[in-house]
């Protein structure tokens, strides 16, 4: 396969991705790792590649770029389109405390996560995965789905199928606030969900009053949920190394209001 992989490098989803491909003995021609580098329509053209395969790629690809190969421009999406479109299907997968995810390669467009999809595979979630399993598994299934589903696309025996805008669902960046937690308010399910679908970034943590009248930021790493109660297994509060929550009570019960 002739191809030109468009993917973040910082994204673990991309790497994932690559890394398969190679090791399948499918290397791209080229990689574009970084969103913010200049990428001539001519330096693209002059490869002659058949198609571009993109993954968690942190920008829009303009309408002359995505024309550019003969078989289009391949996206590869953490979630059955048309649903979580956008940038956290993964997280809001999780959060949304839903038992089935998947993977879809679709034709890119100039909307975002809207073109004609070519194959999905589905993926069942168990409790004990968080954000972080459920990219490793999502790309390795990924890696799977392209291999078996692009040189068919390449040999003319995949029709495209046109979105059902009307199942069509969006996903937003999740910042700090999002991530903020209120152990004695908030509902302790929400925040086990928090705590699977928000760490590493951008990082589940509460606010802690001390008896001095100073405050603690608290990041909470790992957690459990059974018969509807949360425990909080590894805590990290601010400045110091993660530790037990255990360890965390023993060392700071008697700074605590």
């Amino acid at each position: 396969m002739k191809y030109v992989f468009f993917g973040g490098r910082e994204s673990e989803f991309a790497q994932i991705i690559l890394n398969g491909l190679k090791n399948a003995g499918q290397p791209p021609m080229a990689e574009i790792r970084d969103a913010k580098s200049l990428i001539t329509l001519e330096y693209l053209r002059s490869l002659n590649a058949d198609f571009f395969l993109v993954a968690a790629f942190a920008k829009i690809l303009e309408k002359e770029i995505i024309g550019i190969p003969k078989y289009k421009t391949i996206g590869i999406h953490p979630s059955l389109l048309p649903r979580l479109r956008g940038p956290s299907p993964i997280q809001s997968t999780i959060l949304n405390d839903e038992q089935e995810t998947g993977t879809t390669l679709f034709i890119i467009d100039e909307k975002i996560d809207h073109g004609p999809t070519l194959a999905t595979n589905k993926l069942q979630i168990t409790t004990k995965d968080d954000n972080q399993s459920l990219t490793e598994k999502l790309a390795e299934l990924s890696v799977k789905l392209a291999l078996d589903t692009i040189p068919k696309l390449l040999a003319g025996k995949i029709q495209p199928q046109i979105q059902d805008e009307s199942q069509a669902t969006y996903t937003k960046k999740f910042d700090a606030e999002d991530a903020q937690v209120n152990l004695k308010n908030d509902a302790p399910k929400k925040i086990w969900l928090k705590i699977r679908a928000l760490n590493p970034e951008p990082g589940v943590f509460t606010i802690l009053k001390l008896k001095n009248g100073k405050e603690l930021r608290l990041k909470l790493l790992k957690a459990d949920f059974n018969s509807e109660k949360l425990q909080l297994l590894t805590v990290q509060p601010e400045g110091k190394k993660p530790m037990s929550y255990k360890a965390f009570l023993n060392g700071y019960q008697n700074l605590l209001s």
